[in-house]
């Protein structure tokens, strides 16, 4: 049977969605709107990379470079679990053309 409660064991439910453009400046989630003022609070994303290759880190020490940091290319995807990995996460395009991420929030 499917309901509308929000607590099932060993499972995530989606709850929220954007879309964040990713240009020369290294750039997080976006933490006004779906991540810091939700309760509860997200436990885990789901990201897409589309338009360009990227950039990223979660280590919070320092931000991604054009040069530094793991690589994402169109099509590639990458789940973030906990508030550290989620709050950490920074991303910066590699080239000239802006890269596009779409996000799902998960709690």
């Amino acid at each position: 049977m499917i309901d509308s409660r929000q607590h099932v064991i060993g499972k995530y439910i989606p709850y929220a969605f954007e879309t964040i453009t990713v240009a020369a400046t290294a750039i997080g989630l976006t933490t006004s709107t779906t991540y810091l003022n939700s309760t509860p609070k997200p436990k885990k994303v789901f990201i897409t990379v589309e338009s360009a290759q990227l950039r990223y880190r979660i280590d919070g020490v320092a931000d991604p470079t054009s040069t530094v940091g793991h690589v994402m290319v169109p099509t590639q995807s990458l789940t973030l679990e906990g508030y550290s990995q989620l709050n950490n996460f920074k991303a910066i395009r590699t080239g000239s053309t802006s890269a596009t991420l779409q996000v799902t929030y998960l709690r």
